[in-house]
């Protein structure tokens, strides 16, 4: 029998068992609420013999929720809906398991607990492959929309923050990923020709563009998920970024889409090494093992390599160590390795 861990966000859900299987799938829940449970029972079908799921959620900020202790009631609504063997399990950022019911009355324990998920799991990895205190380590994690920076001591997360509110706040979240982040917010302007150009406040492109563009996201036709709905290509992307410039293929050459691609990616690098240093600054001891996951992995290692404190740091990679399937979905396998336990 199969347990099943869901990190159910607000534009995918991911999923992953314990023996490393996963899946990825998009899904935009404020337009859809209440077809949460059918894609549930969708994905499920792709694992044979799920017997519980396990859950963990994001997807309760979106604005189709008044609140985020209405999303956690009508996301478990809809989990509870699929009647999936076992009664789920759902992560609280307090360390444990709950019942749907328990979740229910008191929502803002499991609201956007999926970062804590991912760092007990971590943790409890280093614990158990040491027969010492593991000291000081850092868990980064790069998704499609948000960064995480989370402090671990002797394998406990060592956080300022809970909420996303408070974690905002002390620079463990940052609203900013490699696939979903509109570009009008990376930057207000970029170097074009001779000079500056204003972008567009406008959803015209994403971080995703910046990569493919680059060539440290590969091509895919058939992702969709793009500013425009048009695929997930090089020559899409360009056209993509002509458009924040509000221009087309004809007003700004590929030559000059890299160029704001370059220069966009070197503000979003620097914006995250600010936070990343701004956590390194308040440990109390050197952080001696740095964990990188998610989708962006790519970026979570630059940032690493180039920050100082981090010299001689031992780094592990989720994407390298275990597969990028498991980077990517890392909070799914975290809540199914934590209650195969």
């Amino acid at each position: 029998m199969t347990i099943l861990g869901l990190d159910i966000g607000g534009a995918n859900i991911k999923a992953a068992d314990a023996a490393g299987r996963t899946l990825s799938r998009p899904f935009a829940i404020w337009k859809h609420p209440e077809q949460l449970a059918p894609q549930i029972e969708s994905i499920c079908g792709e694992f044979p013999n799920c017997s519980q799921l396990a859950v963990t959620m994001t997807a309760e900020l979106a604005d189709c929720f008044t609140t985020k202790a209405e999303g956690v009631r009508k996301i478990l609504d809809q989990v509870d809906a699929c009647q999936i063997g076992d009664p789920c399990a759902v992560w609280t950022t307090d360390g444990r398991f709950v019942t749907s019911a328990e979740a229910r009355a008191n929502p803002l324990l499991v609201a956007a607990a999926n970062w804590h998920a991912l760092a007990t799991w971590v943790g409890r990895q280093q614990l158990s492959a040491s027969s010492v205190p593991v000291g000081t380590a850092l868990l980064v994690d790069i998704g499609t929309t948000t960064t995480d920076i989370i402090p671990l001591i002797d394998g406990i997360p060592a956080t300022l923050g809970r909420t996303d509110v408070s974690r905002l706040q002390s620079g463990e979240l940052c609203y900013s990923g490699v696939k979903r982040t509109p570009l009008c917010a990376i930057a207000y302007s970029v170097p074009f020709r001779d000079g500056y150009c204003a972008v567009a406040a406008e959803l015209f492109a994403t971080t995703l563009d910046v990569y493919l563009l680059l060539g440290d996201i590969p091509e895919d036709e058939h992702d969709l998920e793009t500013a425009n709905g048009k695929p997930a290509t090089r020559t899409a992307a360009h056209d993509r970024i002509a458009r924040l410039l509000c221009g087309d293929r004809e007003d700004v050459s590929e030559a000059e889409a890299v160029q704001v691609a370059r220069f966009l990616a070197d503000v979003q690098r620097q914006r995250l090494a600010g936070a990343l240093e701004r956590i390194l600054q308040r440990l109390t001891s050197p952080c001696e093992t740095v964990i990188v996951s998610g989708s962006g992995s790519f970026l979570a290692r630059r940032l690493v390599a180039q920050n100082r404190r981090l010299a001689s740091a031992n780094v592990i990679s989720l994407d390298e160590i275990l597969s990028p399937g498991i980077a990517e979905a890392a909070c799914a396998y975290a809540v199914a390795r934590l209650c195969s336990m």
